[in-house]
């Protein structure tokens, strides 16, 4: 079942979200929790990834909640679909667990990170205007750690990824972006990048947002992780 709630005009500075659960508990579960916040559009919703990709062809939401298991597709496999497809639309992974490994396996397929499930209603909706703001929703000491092991095995991925096809060019980063870029692969907020660099917190958030349209992708999360794949930030020298 896919279902489309969007409205005919939506407001300029929305993020337009969809969600995606075979629970449908679960959907009105987060429908009512976001409902109300002025700055969130649920424009539709479905049960499974197959009809996320369907969801995604129509309405090209900003990001998607995600969940991890369902019938038909896994939420790993469509969110690789989602990626590979739609490029510009942010996924955020729903899981119950936290488990470092199916972590690691979402930032591969495209994820900007995850939200457990029973997070209260104050954390998921933090989660969902960090992703849209150019933060990551994880938690910055294990947003490091996974890239640490991303990393540790990137050299094989990377070979692997190249063998798939081209890797797409990107734009140059300036000698300030790779600065920058440094500090994100070593899980540091906008906040904190600013006052390692002594610039002004909107300078760091410009200087983020330039990376992530460089680097052709929708996040923060996925930026770090184009950046490792194109060998741009060292491997040896991941936290």
């Amino acid at each position: 079942m896919v279902e489309d709630t969007m409205s005919p005009e939506h407001g300029r500075g929305l993020t337009r979200l969809a969600i995606v659960d075979d629970h449908e508990l679960a959907r009105e579960s987060l429908q009512n929790m976001l409902a109300d916040e002025n700055d969130i559009e649920i424009v539709g919703e479905a049960s499974n990834g197959r009809q996320a990709l369907l969801l995604c062809s129509r309405l090209r939401p900003d990001l998607i909640l995600m969940d991890v298991r369902m019938p038909e597709m896994d939420g790993l496999a469509a969110t690789k679909e989602v990626k590979q497809r739609y490029p510009e639309t942010s996924v955020m992974m729903l899981t119950m667990h936290e488990n470092p490994d199916y972590l690691l396996e979402a930032l591969k397929a495209g994820a900007a990170g995850y939200v457990l499930k029973d997070a209260p209603q104050e954390e998921i909706i933090e989660a969902v205007r960090r992703v849209r703001n150019g933060e990551s929703p994880m938690d910055p000491e294990l947003a490091a750690r996974l890239l640490r092991r991303l990393a540790t095995e990137g050299e094989m991925w990377r070979g692997a990824r190249s063998s798939q096809g081209a890797t797409p060019a990107v734009e140059s980063l300036t000698p300030r972006e790779l600065e920058v870029l440094g500090l994100m692969k070593l899980g540091r907020t906008n906040r904190q990048i600013a006052a390692d660099l002594v610039i002004s917190l909107g300078t760091a958030k410009n200087h983020v947002e330039h990376i992530i349209a460089k680097l052709g992708v929708s996040d923060r999360t996925q930026a770090v992780v184009r950046a490792l794949e194109l060998g741009i930030v060292g491997f040896a020298e991941a936290p």
